[in-house]
């Protein structure tokens, strides 16, 4: 198994509104995110699971095959410069995306 950073030249995350968190994936060539892409790692199952948070707090997953990315939309845990934030930029929310294990053989 390969950590996802092996197969993507950028894992970023930022706001998408104040309530809102997008995840981008920028895969480093078309062949690995066609066959990413089919592993199905990105469902919202997966993608809750992964964030702890329930299936409802994901929003959208966004596959932009122009650009080899998976785009994913995710409920923020509380508004973007409010009292309890911890990042109000959304630019630290990515983290547990870097735990996906993806198997070598693509």
């Amino acid at each position: 198994m390969a950590n996802l950073i092996k197969y993507a030249y950028i894992i970023r995350s930022k706001n998408a509104g104040p309530f809102l968190i997008t995840l981008d994936i920028f895969f480093k060539s078309r062949d690995i995110y066609e066959r990413i892409k089919r592993l199905k790692i990105f469902s919202i199952e997966e993608l809750a699971k992964l964030f702890n948070v329930s299936k409802d707090d994901i929003k959208g997953v966004y596959f932009i095959d122009n650009i080899n990315t998976v785009k994913i939309t995710l409920k923020r845990s509380v508004p973007s410069g409010s009292v309890y934030d911890k990042d109000i930029y959304g630019a630290q929310q990515h983290n547990p995306l870097l735990k996906i294990e993806i198997p070598e053989d693509l």
